[in-house]
């Protein structure tokens, strides 16, 4: 891939949950497995996460129906407990994750370096309603 051409999107929620709770969903395989699709017709049904520097995870996304999947895969970059995450995924796109907390509730940031095959807005699209699940699942979730 060439890097030069990549831009980078930033999208963004606030979730009504202490920033320790968003932590633990955000990183806990059995967590992501339950949050981590773009529509209700995509699911994760494997997670791996070695969350450390020089770390590997891999989520599988696939369609409920079987007609495709991909595996969302990358090394852990940066890891700093509550704060933030970075990570490269497979392709050498960059991503950082940041944690805020403010009182009993945790702004997270997600920037990512856009990939060549989708459009931008596509990409947007697509991560901010992963993001708007895992919001979801964090505030109804009793973890």
């Amino acid at each position: 891939m060439n890097k030069q051409n990549n831009k980078t999107i930033t999208i963004e929620t606030t979730i009504n949950a202490p920033v320790e709770k968003v932590w633990k969903c955000w990183t806990t395989p059995e967590d992501i497995m339950k949050w981590n699709n773009a529509s209700p017709d995509w699911h994760t049904p494997s997670v791996k996460n070695d969350l450390r520097k020089g770390g590997k995870f891999i989520a599988r996304m696939e369609a409920k129906d079987g007609s495709m999947g991909f595996d969302f895969a990358g090394t852990y970059d940066e890891v700093s407990l509550n704060k933030n995450i970075s990570f490269t995924l497979e392709d050498n796109r960059k991503v950082t994750v940041i944690f805020s907390s403010s009182a009993n509730s945790t702004r997270l940031v997600e920037s990512f370096e856009t990939e060549s095959t989708n459009s931008e807005e596509l990409q947007r699209t697509g991560w901010q309603s992963i993001l708007d699940n895992f919001k979801k699942y964090v505030e109804k979730s009793s973890s």
